[in-house]
């Protein structure tokens, strides 16, 4: 390649040779002369004002010196009629970002994506993405750009249910009336103490046991709204958005008063702020603990009920009161509520005179979901008998007992984990429920 000096002299017999100035410009750029590069790279857009490299190069090189609104008045002119001119975006984003318009850049680079789903740039992927681990959008060929980022929708219904539909479980019962339904049924009794309805109640315990089904009852049992969130209604994979979706679900429910908003593996938003790497998360926790506390608006008749698996793994800050200053140990079912699950799951399925307060007797440490799984067992083998004789045939007691032997408790391996914390962590007490559980002293 020829070196700058040569360039030079060559461009002095052809002056107007645009090949040759473009050359001469980048070749400028690379070594930082860039007083003289910008030079060429302007006389060649005064000679072809159409002559996109030339601009690229002049907004690349403003780019360089942190003159970041000349490179954007020159991308801005590019991308009005090359809209997908990939190159233009990336350094338009670049510049976006550098200027702290994150929401604009984020939207540059979602059209970047769009264009080519399997673009990467390491440098903006930290800054736009909550995590580069995170799934892309664009990976599924069946989505839909223009949906994306749109104001979300959230399932919101009134349950047919109340507690009469839960078995047992008496105990968590009654601290939920006492902070959820009490307060709604006899308004005047509470204002008379200065306490409002509403605020917020932590559900924790064995995966498995009837958490979700207990805030669906909570809601019946109270005539109000329900709103379900999971992780996928909140969780973005661009820096804000996040925290926009939360706001927004927190909206809802305020609009929709009186209303219990329920958040499944609460852990997975509000983990611990001390254990996190990316900013972006904690400022999640941040916004999560500002909706909790109402600052700016009024959250009385919202009821939060969240649930957790991990209770450990939860911020300190979210069980201030006022926030979820009631948490709540739902432990595997009782036997009443074994034996209703049982009847439920049973219901419409072909049974011959099931003993189920004997078959309870067998489920020490069963969840409702592993309770589940042994009727699925036992219709598995049911199955293989009917496709030799063509025939169903009935569940009955020896099927069942069957299954339950080939099927071990999946809240064993949580207890241990969760003895631990009790025994080792727990100076507040907040786990003593489960060592009144096992039976430990301590």
């Amino acid at each position: 390649m020829m070196n700058i000096d040569n360039l030079i002299e060559a461009l002095q017999f052809s002056p107007n040779n645009i090949p040759l100035k473009l050359l001469l410009a980048n070749s400028l750029l690379k070594v930082n002369r860039y007083e003289e590069a910008a030079l060429h790279f302007q006389e060649t857009i005064a000679l072809d004002p159409t002559n996109i490299e030339a601009k690229m190069g002049l907004s690349e090189l403003h780019f360089q010196e942190s003159n970041y609104s000349k490179s954007v008045v020159i991308l801005e002119d590019i991308l009005r009629n090359n809209s997908n001119h990939l190159e233009a975006l990336l350094l338009y984003t670049k510049v976006l970002v550098k200027e702290n318009a994150i929401q604009d850049a984020i939207k540059s680079y979602q059209q970047i994506l769009q264009i080519n789903p399997r673009f990467e740039n390491e440098e903006l992927d930290k800054i736009l993405r909550v995590s580069s681990q995170s799934k892309n959008i664009f990976e599924d060929e069946d989505s839909d750009f223009e949906d994306f980022g749109s104001e979300m929708s959230y399932l919101i219904s009134k349950p047919d249910m109340n507690f009469q539909d839960v078995g047992g479980m008496e105990e968590v019962k009654k601290e939920i009336e006492m902070k959820i339904i009490h307060p709604l049924n006899f308004p005047d009794l509470y204002k008379a103490y200065g306490k409002k309805a509403g605020g917020g109640i932590l559900l924790y315990g064995p995966p498995g046991c009837g958490k979700t089904y207990l805030a669906k009852a909570t809601a019946g049992e109270i005539k109000s709204n329900f709103i379900s969130v999971g992780l996928n209604d909140i969780l973005d994979m661009w820096v804000g958005n996040s925290e926009k979706n939360l706001h927004e679900v927190f909206e809802y429910a305020r609009k929709n008063k009186p209303c219990v908003l329920f958040f499944d593996e609460i852990d997975a938003l509000g983990a611990s702020r001390n254990d996190m790497k990316h900013s972006g998360n904690k400022v999640l926790i941040n916004q999560f603990l500002q909706e909790l506390d109402g600052v700016d608006t009024d959250n009385e008749g919202i009821l939060v009920l969240g649930a957790t698996n991990a209770p450990w793994q939860l911020d300190n800050a979210f069980r201030r009161p006022g926030r979820f200053d009631r948490i709540i140990f739902v432990p595997p079912p009782d036997e009443d509520a074994k034996e209703s699950i049982l009847k439920i799951k049973l219901k419409n399925k072909p049974v011959n005179a099931i003993d189920y307060k004997k078959i309870t007797k067998n489920l020490a440490d069963f969840s409702g979901a592993d309770i589940e799984a042994i009727i699925d067992i036992a219709i598995e083998s049911k199955l293989q008998d009917a496709f030799k004789t063509g025939i169903p045939q009935p569940l009955e007691n020896k099927d069942l007992a069957e299954a339950v032997k080939k099927h071990r408790p999946t809240t064993k391996e949580w207890f241990q984990t969760a003895k631990n914390y009790a025994l080792y962590s727990n100076e507040s007490g907040l786990y003593d429920p489960i060592l009144s559980f096992l039976k430990i002293k301590k």
